[in-house]
């Protein structure tokens, strides 16, 4: 079988790409489609540089005859290829809209024109946009906050429709944040683990109470390989943990893990729309058969240890 990762350069996507080179039966071909922003890197993938299974596209997902070309051949398509920062879509929602509206739609398109068997169209919790009580499952309604968010929300809506429409089998994953090694230095967690490294305070939004779920990005790729196997077409599946905790807890977390003083915070005006808790209800991949197996502070030790010992991937 061959898969096709769009953003398979990138955090989330590059931990796939590993997960099917070396977990995954009956892989015969994996390529890699990835603009090569900022947040991309090859050293993600470098150990599997010389796996014959492997091809690399530096392909933009709304170059339409770039990325038809590269598509065609595949059974699978995997589409990881987003914006993703929230500051940055506050800053200029530009790009976030191009990208991952327009460059969705044009996967969408390829991927029917192609023939492609099934279509695992990532997307995030952050959609739901803030849950005070409880937690959401997929028939929750859409309500994102941030540029973003919003834009995320217009992918899942075309995906949709081309279920509908065309009877494309696309499936859409929404997961609560990720951790873990390859996640661009911009991001909450690492941001936590480089300050305390040097002994910083971390800088936290408003009063940091704002509660994210979290789970390990090896998690979430077997989440998502499960979807694309056991799923059922056309079907949405919130991928969480369970894990709730506010940004404050999550530093001191950190922070006894590394030894530090859990004392090493500046509060910062907070964000723009910013949406105070996430709470995924999972039971619909729990009936698929997952369960998470990194717990959460382990995990964290073990992202922890990766960006201490990798100090020229992220510096």
């Amino acid at each position: 079988m061959r898969y096709f990762v769009t953003g398979g350069a990138g955090f989330i996507g590059s931990n796939y790409v590993e997960h099917l080179l070396r977990n995954v039966q009956g892989v015969t071909g994996v390529t890699i489609y990835d603009k090569f922003t900022y947040a991309a890197n090859p050293k993600n993938y470098s150990e599997f540089s010389n796996d014959p299974r492997l091809s690399v596209v530096k392909g933009d997902i709304c170059d339409v005859p770039t990325l038809e070309s590269s598509i065609a051949k595949h059974d699978f398509v995997i589409h990881f290829a987003a914006e993703s920062h929230v500051d940055r879509s506050i800053e200029n929602g530009s790009a976030f809209v191009t990208s991952n509206v327009l460059g969705t739609y044009n996967i969408l398109e390829a991927s029917r024109n192609a023939g492609i068997k099934t279509i695992v169209h990532v997307s995030t919790d952050e959609v739901y946009g803030s849950i005070h009580e409880g937690s959401v499952n997929e028939e929750y309604p859409l309500f994102p906050n941030s540029p973003y968010s919003a834009s995320k929300a217009g992918s899942d809506l075309l995906a949709r429709s081309y279920v509908k429409t065309y009877g494309l089998d696309v499936r859409t994953t929404r997961s609560c944040n990720n951790y873990g090694k390859y996640q661009y230095p911009e991001k909450l967690v690492p941001v936590i683990i480089r300050k305390l490294s040097y002994k910083l305070p971390v800088p936290v939004y408003g009063d940091g109470t704002n509660v994210r779920e979290w789970i390990h990005v090896q998690d979430n790729c077997r989440a998502i390989q499960l979807v694309l196997e056991e799923g059922s077409a056309g079907a949405t599946y919130n991928i969480g943990t369970g894990q709730r905790v506010s940004n404050l807890e999550l530093i001191q977390r950190i922070s006894s893990i590394m030894g530090m003083e859990s004392d090493l915070v500046e509060l910062v005006s907070d964000r723009l729309g910013h949406d105070f808790r996430y709470a995924l209800d999972s039971s619909s991949i729990a009936n698929l058969g997952f369960e998470p197996k990194i717990d959460f502070d382990f995990g964290l030790k073990l992202t922890i240890d990766w960006y201490l010992n990798n100090n020229s991937w992220w510096v």
